[in-house]
């Protein structure tokens, strides 16, 4: 797994060491609801996702560059709407006390870059529940286009089934947005 840099950020693969700081934010109530998964109740569930995103190899662990923590992860999962090998679908998550101060658009770009540059993605896709403001405005601002609400599509923790609303950007996309931010 490479490791993305960005100025307030190291996106990096996880360590089990990390756990603590996983546990940290992931037992907050606010943080997994909006991505769909119950909060942690305990440091040995987080070290048991710790070692799944190791095993996996496809989600990094963000660290803030300040203070060395982890304060969320992100993504390139098998896009589970486009079954081919060129696609990926995009999650994050970050700690509560990071919210609003433009990180999850860093280190998304980040990802972007990679996907696109590094990895010869053609599509990369990426939803959010209806609910979720914040998320939204974090797609928007990273260029994605809103392709429609998939009604019904996501089944949660708690027995729902929410609506996935869906957005995706092409590797041509990609290099439109790159060529008017060099310009």
């Amino acid at each position: 797994m490479k490791t993305l840099e960005t100025p307030r950020l190291v996106l990096r693969a996880f360590r089990e060491t990390d756990a603590d700081d996983v546990f940290a934010y992931a037992k907050n109530p606010k943080v997994g609801p909006a991505a769909g998964w119950k909060p942690h109740a305990d440091r040995e569930e987080s070290l048991r996702i710790v070692r799944m995103f190791i095993a996996q190899d496809e989600v990094w662990a963000i660290e803030d560059r300040e203070s060395g923590r982890v304060i969320g992860s992100i993504g390139l999962h098998r896009d589970r709407k486009r079954d081919h090998p060129g696609a990926r679908m995009v999650g994050y998550v970050l700690a509560e006390a990071y919210w609003g101060r433009g990180l999850a658009v860093e280190a998304v770009r980040a990802l972007q870059r990679h996907a696109f540059e590094g990895m010869g993605l053609d599509i990369l896709s990426v939803v959010h529940f209806p609910f979720n403001a914040q998320s939204r405005r974090v797609i928007e601002k990273c260029g994605f286009t809103y392709e429609g609400t998939l009604r019904r599509a996501t089944p949660v923790f708690s027995g729902e089934i929410y609506d996935d609303v869906c957005y995706s950007m092409t590797r041509e996309e990609w290099e439109a947005q790159e060529d008017i931010r060099d310009n």
